[in-house]
């Protein structure tokens, strides 16, 4: 039957064929924005498992952050290799254990039950002899307290007149703390991270001495201002050094984040602290404007901002994060001989010192380059840069995964330079330890009252720090800061 095909009928086909052809387009873009959606969705959610995932081992969250439910160590989580070496102290090794005292405070001499009272007792201790010695080490809980009494000699006979004494330069009140308590006290404070009112409580319940708070903040507060020259010396000392270790760590004050920066070598500790983390805050501290030689850092942005020094990348930071990329990517080949290499150079470089060679041969150095290189080349082929999205402005973000390999590219000669400079540390493990006893004070004490309080607290800190390192315990150290000779840590 023939169809009567009109310009009527033919509009009306062209219309339809139009909106059809404009709602097709319309679902097109619906589906691809949907498809983009999931597509970001997914990676969110990968990273959020990653987050999930995350601990001390396969990142740089501290391991207090594990909580209760520690991770799971198995042999290729390591950040180092076996040694094949049973657990605890190997042959050989002094340790720490009790000796004998040659100089004993106190002497008992205990005999048989029969001879006490016996007539023959002391005829029979000439002839006697000591079987056996045993030692007892035991702390005695005392407060000494010395009466310091001013006599006045009123008719001198060869003299004559009045005669007065006078007290000892150091006691200037009709009652006062001694400066082996005053050392005691900020020892608690400070070292034993115990708060002021727990230092109160203890001690009024072990040495009968009922201390104010006031009392004690006052003795914290007046050993640190009696280390500001020392503090300062210790500054400069870090301006100096030819190597620094740098890091910062979160602290509370006053209820708010604030940041700890430490600059340290395997002498001196230097601790400040700046409600800023980045660059103002380690301009504050006053130490890396002024330096010029190497600074190891866990590659922060903020350090990469000073020009006038040579950077070294912490090791151990990316051993963590290769895990991290191991164990929640396994797909990505890469990680694996990246770490394994970063180990093989390690082995390499610490049995070049302990040949006590000036450097690693140029075969390693050349091998360790080569497969360096390799290495990143076939990262970037397992993760290729993100094309952005037509409709989008900017870049698609990378990843971490790709982040890191990005600044394993570019960073190439910092984190090489343990191998090529021997005297450049594998990792940073001087800075993390100077920052944990501010980890351990947070959490034992709470946050600090105020700026000032923290700031205090760090001076004695950095003092204490760099006098362990010369050898000198933290009481002995404190002492003799009370008693205003606090540069024994520069003898």
């Amino acid at each position: 039957m023939p169809v009567n095909i009109t310009e009527e009928f033919v509009r009306q086909l062209m219309e339809q064929i139009d909106f059809l052809t404009k709602q097709n387009s319309t679902l097109t873009a619906t589906v691809d924005s949907m498809n983009l959606t999931i597509a970001e969705l997914n990676q969110t959610i990968r990273e959020l498992k990653e987050q999930l995932n995350k601990n001390s081992k396969n990142s740089s969250k501290p391991p207090s952050s594990d909580g209760l439910k520690k991770p799971v160590v198995k042999k290729n989580r390591s950040l180092r290799e076996s040694s094949g070496k049973k657990r605890g102290a190997q042959k050989g090794h002094d340790g720490v254990h009790l000796s004998v005292i040659s100089n004993p405070d106190h002497t008992r001499e205990h005999m048989h039950s029969d001879c006490t009272g016996c007539p023959y007792r002391t005829k029979c201790l000439d002839k006697a002899c000591i079987k056996e010695t045993r030692h007892e080490i035991d702390a005695v809980v005392t407060v000494d307290v010395t009466a310091h009494n001013l006599i006045e000699v009123r008719e001198c006979p060869l003299h004559g007149g009045v005669k007065t004494g006078a007290f000892p330069e150091n006691i200037k009140a009709t009652v006062q703390y001694g400066k082996n308590l005053q050392a005691m006290v900020v020892a608690f404070n400070t070292v034993g991270a115990v708060s002021i009112n727990r230092t109160h409580e203890i001690l009024s319940s072990v040495f009968n001495i009922p201390l104010a708070t006031g009392t004690i903040k006052n003795m914290v507060t007046r050993c640190a201002e009696s280390l500001k020259d020392t503090y300062e010396q210790i500054r400069l000392k870090m301006i100096t050094l030819g190597l620094i270790h740098c890091d910062e760590t979160g602290s509370r004050v006053d209820g708010k984040t604030y940041w700890v920066h430490v600059a340290s070598d395997q002498d001196y500790t230097y601790l400040t602290i700046n409600q800023k983390r980045g660059q103002a805050g380690m301009d504050a501290a006053d130490v890396l404007p002024h330096t010029h030689g190497i600074i190891v850092h866990d590659c922060w942005g903020s350090y990469w901002k000073y020009q006038d020094v040579t950077h070294a990348i912490c090791c151990a930071h990316l051993l963590r994060e290769l895990n991290g990329v191991i164990e929640n990517h396994p797909e990505q080949t890469w990680a694996v001989r990246f770490k394994k290499l970063l180990l093989d150079m390690k082995k390499v470089r610490d049995k070049a010192l302990l040949s006590d060679k000036d450097e690693v041969s140029y075969y390693h150095r050349h091998k360790f380059d080569r497969e360096y290189d390799s290495i990143i080349k076939t990262a970037y082929a397992e993760n290729p840069l993100p094309e952005a999205p037509a409709k989008k402005r900017g870049r698609k973000k990378k990843g971490k995964v790709l982040n890191l390999i990005c600044r394993l590219d570019n960073y190439k000669a910092s984190v090489c330079l343990f191998i090529k400079n021997l005297c450049v540390p594998f990792d940073n493990n001087q800075a993390e330890r100077d920052l944990r006893m501010i980890k351990v004070k947070n959490k034992v004490s709470g946050c600090f009252r105020s700026e000032d309080g923290a700031q205090e607290y760090l001076t004695i800190m950095s003092y204490i720090g760099s006098a362990r390192k010369h050898g000198i315990n933290a009481f002995t150290a404190i002492r003799e800061a009370l008693n205003g000779t606090p540069d024994i840590i520069f003898n």
